[in-house]
């Protein structure tokens, strides 16, 4: 049965499971299923609480939601998530509140030819720092944040389809290119994802709803439209196996 699931996960990455009754155990275990289960780079600098449960908690008082943005969870590790399953179980009685994904397959195949043969050979880095300083609008913690280089276009370990790997979350800057070039080349690429609405698709959060994503291929933005009302969570995260790794078959993805 999870051979099964896993196969509609892999050709579907984002799977819906409403009216579950998890508690913290069985949220994990059902994460370890798909392997070792992540640590949230904040964890690591504030050493409270359950080392593997990301607390995701929007109410009257808060100055920004988590998530809001386009992004793809943690990638200035240098294993990012490979998948992420966040389980809510208050949301706005108003309603709102809703999770977006983006589908970066399409978002890769959907650019010129001469454009993917151009970022095939870029690096870009992702700093764990960008949210504080842009999102957050404050500073990083003590200690800093991590900050890796990833190829811009990767190879999905399990599918062998291109992905394009960069987000507004996380992804500073590009490798070997002047800093107004980089900037350039980012923003085109952050724009190419958020105003193409045939990359994205909308769950709907209802109380003790599960969304499990493939953190490889997708992006996603949680949507602040409920203030002040409360909206609660819990994300448990699980390792990849290996770094992204650059897509190797452009010659076909591209002809």
């Amino acid at each position: 049965a999870f051979q099964a699931l896993k196969a509609v996960y892999l050709d579907y990455s984002v799977l819906v499971f409403p009216d579950q009754a998890l508690s913290q155990a069985q949220h994990k275990a059902f994460a370890s299923r798909f392997g070792a289960l992540h640590t949230h780079p904040m964890h690591a600098r504030q050493q409270k609480g359950d080392p593997h449960i990301l607390r995701v908690a929007t109410n009257a008082q808060s100055a920004y939601t988590a998530g809001e943005g386009w992004h793809t969870d943690v990638t200035c590790d240098a294993l990012p998530p490979q998948c992420s399953l966040l389980y809510v179980t208050e949301t706005p009685g108003n309603g709102g509140g809703d999770t977006m994904f983006a589908d970066m397959y399409l978002a890769f195949e959907l650019l010129s030819d001469p454009m993917k043969q151009f970022l095939s050979g870029l690096t870009a880095v992702h700093d764990g720092a960008l949210p504080y300083v842009g999102a957050y609008k404050s500073v990083p913690p003590e200690g800093g944040y991590p900050r890796n280089e990833h190829p811009v276009i990767v190879q999905h370990p399990e599918t062998g389809r291109a992905v394009l790997y960069v987000n507004s979350g996380f992804t500073s800057r590009i490798r070997g290119l002047s800093a107004r070039e980089s900037d350039a080349l980012l923003q085109f690429l952050f724009r190419h994802i958020d105003s193409t609405p045939k990359l994205t698709a909308r769950v709907s959060w209802s109380p003790n709803t599960l969304v499990l994503w493939d953190n490889r291929c997708t992006q996603h933005h949680s949507v602040w439209d409920y203030y002040p009302s409360s909206r609660y969570g819990e994300r448990v995260s699980v390792i990849a196996n290996e770094r992204p790794l650059a897509y190797q078959g452009l010659s076909d993805a591209a002809g």
